[in-house]
């Protein structure tokens, strides 16, 4: 029994051909759109889902934004756990307990936490949250300090300015909210192969 060498494996080319990956891609269902728009360049990505990142797409100044709004709530709810008395005073001109004070200080520190974690991320969906996030804070604060300035029937000037402030950060806050919501236009060449 004699036997006879094997030829050298050829290795097939076709995967180098144009024609032949778009006919693969297709068949695996990858490369296309999906229903949100998502263009897939692995059937592992379209089977995961992709992480959307911002590349180069992110809102000028939301890092800023974000940075300032860390330090301010960190800032606010430091002063409220240390000098709470001190920090209601200041607005309402009346005195309370500390205890509640210091709670709003530890939830407004908890918050803050969340403002520091989405400084540092690049995903879209995080930051989102921590932007709803702050903006469900400042939202659910501007309520209870007007129903609260209402009822006490007190309406000082740090009052007001913190009122004011409230909503100008509310409203900066929904700009960059809805701005990383907007779906971008992707313009694409699609070339359609005849199969």
């Amino acid at each position: 029994m004699s036997s006879k060498p094997q030829p050298p494996l050829m290795k097939k080319h076709s995967q180098t051909d144009l024609v032949s990956r778009l006919k693969t891609r297709k068949i695996l269902g990858v490369g296309g759109e999906d229903d949100d728009g998502e263009i897939h360049r692995s059937k592992i990505s379209q089977m995961l889902g992709n992480q959307m990142r911002f590349g180069v797409r992110e809102p000028i100044g939301l890092r800023i934004w974000i940075l300032m709004s860390a330090v301010l709530f960190t800032t606010i709810a430091l002063i409220a756990l240390v000098f709470p008395s001190q920090l209601y005073e200041f607005v309402f001109e009346l005195r309370t307990t500390r205890i509640s004070i210091r709670l709003y200080g530890g939830a407004l520190l908890s918050v803050s936490l969340i403002m520091w974690n989405g400084l540092y991320t690049a995903e879209k969906a995080i930051i989102q949250w921590t932007l709803l996030t702050e903006a469900c804070l400042l939202s659910v604060q501007f309520l209870v300090t007007s129903i609260t300035l209402v009822e006490l029937g007190l309406m000082s000037n740090s009052a007001i300015l913190l009122l004011l402030s409230e909503v100008i950060f509310l409203i900066i806050t929904l700009l960059y909210y809805y701005h990383l919501g907007r779906r971008t236009k992707k313009t694409q060449n699609h070339t359609h192969s005849s199969d």
